[in-house]
């Protein structure tokens, strides 16, 4: 089996254009091999406009931050070994790769996966990952310019094939695309990847002009439910501020590290983020952040990271020094509806699982992923685990969909 600092296999050429050009796939083992130009014109294309990115995990800036700040390398797990693919010199598609040496910061779990790979006689580790690190928000990950010479899914299926035949002549156990949209969900299944699906929660804008708009779409006593909620985290003298672009200053990141720190050690052990990372975010991300933070005398207490998209307010983090009743559910879940209605965003995500988020308002959906196992008869097994899978997150989350505070009828 490679090790991590091994040298994955090339991948072959791809798809002629139409003028017979061909297609060649390049790997990358770092951001600071790509032109910034390159990569966005693929990730972000419609920022040609001057708006905000889609989804700005994708773009240059935010992955090069990961490497860039010792988050996402060789020495954490996360080796990048990017895909772009060209066109007589010019990037036509892209796709966030990593060779990874454990399943942390992923979100998709395949722990028992790892297990039956070792009981079958391999090493699971290292497999390919592509994905955004430590960012479970579904997205593209077989990124397309819009005016490449070749069909978008002949494309997106190129990259796929590529990072298959990585892992396959590099003698990998396995590659996963995580949280990718649901139509390249269905191009993998075509070309013959394991479908998976899981759930989160969103809330969704209904074109609420207030939040007071959106708790009339509540069932009375769910209303009033929430209402309570918001009264009691800011009993005690809590007071809560949205700090944003250059109203971010370097001392508010002092503040969020501590509250990072508290919740990475609880949850993670140790924290996916390194502190350079935060000094990063402020100096060419903080355009892309809303921090919610509290304070309670004179002093931060609490606060949550998000990340501004052009259609979207993804949740990241939260973490606090000091607790108090509801102040999770107020800083994280309705100060985020609150920002997502008075800038006129579709939805907020508020990240990975949590069926308590479903009487604040957020409703399951489904979240999809692709992967490809080496082992022939594992990836037989896990397909058959898989349908039935896919069938009891359908059913869970229709259950579930039926259990929203929405008032009945809506």
């Amino acid at each position: 089996m490679a090790a991590m600092d091994g040298e994955p296999e090339d991948p072959s050429a791809g798809p002629a254009a139409e003028d017979g050009a061909e297609l060649q796939v390049e790997l990358h083992r770092g951001m600071e091999s790509i032109p910034a130009a390159d990569w966005d014109a693929c990730a972000a294309p419609e920022r040609a406009d001057g708006g905000r990115p889609l989804q700005p995990f994708l773009t240059h800036a935010w992955l090069a931050a990961f490497e860039e700040s010792g988050s996402a390398t060789p020495e954490t797990g996360w080796a990048p070994h990017h895909l772009v693919a060209r066109i007589d010199g010019r990037a036509v598609a892209a796709m966030p790769l990593y060779l990874k040496g454990h399943s942390q910061g992923e979100y998709v779990f395949d722990h028992s996966w790892a297990h039956a790979f070792h009981h079958a006689g391999g090493d699971y580790y290292p497999k390919l990952q592509s994905a955004v690190p430590f960012t479970p928000a579904t997205g593209p990950r077989l990124l397309v310019r819009p005016d490449a010479p070749v069909a978008a899914d002949s494309l997106r299926g190129a990259l796929l094939q590529a990072a298959v035949e990585i892992a396959e002549a590099s003698e990998l156990s396995s590659l996963h695309v995580t949280f990718c949209t649901e139509a390249e969900w269905r191009l993998g299944g075509r070309l013959g990847l394991l479908q998976r699906t899981d759930q989160q929660f969103h809330w969704e804008n209904r074109g609420y002009g207030s939040f007071e708009g959106f708790l009339a779409d509540l069932a009375s006593r769910k209303r009033k439910a929430v209402r309570k909620e918001r009264a009691r985290a800011t009993e005690n003298g809590v007071t809560i501020h949205w700090l944003t672009g250059d109203d971010i200053r370097p001392e508010h990141w002092d503040a969020f590290w501590r509250f990072y720190q508290d919740t990475g050690s609880r949850k993670w052990g140790t924290p996916y983020l390194t502190r350079a990372f935060f000094e990063i975010a402020q100096a060419r991300l903080r355009d892309d952040i809303l921090l919610v933070f509290c304070a309670r005398e004179g002093r931060w207490i609490a606060g949550a990271m998000n990340v501004i998209g052009r259609e979207v307010l993804f949740g990241r983090y939260w973490g606090c020094t000091e607790h108090h009743p509801c102040l999770h559910f107020e800083t994280c879940y309705y100060q985020a509806i609150d920002f997502a209605i008075a800038e006129g965003l579709a939805r907020v995500e508020a990240g990975a699982q949590g069926d308590h988020k479903l009487a604040r308002g957020y409703a399951p959906v489904t979240t999809h992923s692709l992967h490809h196992l080496t082992h022939p008869g594992l990836q037989a097994a896990v397909r058959r685990y898989l349908k039935g899978e896919r069938q009891a997150v359908a059913e869970e989350s229709a259950a579930l969909a039926r259990m929203t505070p929405f008032r009945k009828g809506d």
